[in-house]
């Protein structure tokens, strides 16, 4: 497992694991960003990511990237 700021952009991954505090966890989960869903970087800028996740792009900071294993 790494963390989704590892993925190459075009790539296409599945999430394996979401961490954090719980608040954090409902936050990302709410967004789309849970276990066995299909996910794609579309584009990275100083550790910020762009991604697509069940169809909707979303843009992450590198904090959030490092608590989603895929």
């Amino acid at each position: 497992m790494l963390p989704l700021s590892y993925a190459t952009p075009g790539e296409m991954n599945v999430i394996r694991k979401v961490s954090g505090n719980p608040g954090v966890k409902k936050h990302l989960e709410d967004m789309g960003f849970v276990v066995g869903a299909p996910i794609m970087v579309v584009s990275t800028v100083n550790g910020n990511l762009i991604v697509n996740v069940k169809n909707t792009k979303v843009a992450l900071d590198k904090e959030l990237a490092a608590k989603i294993m895929i």
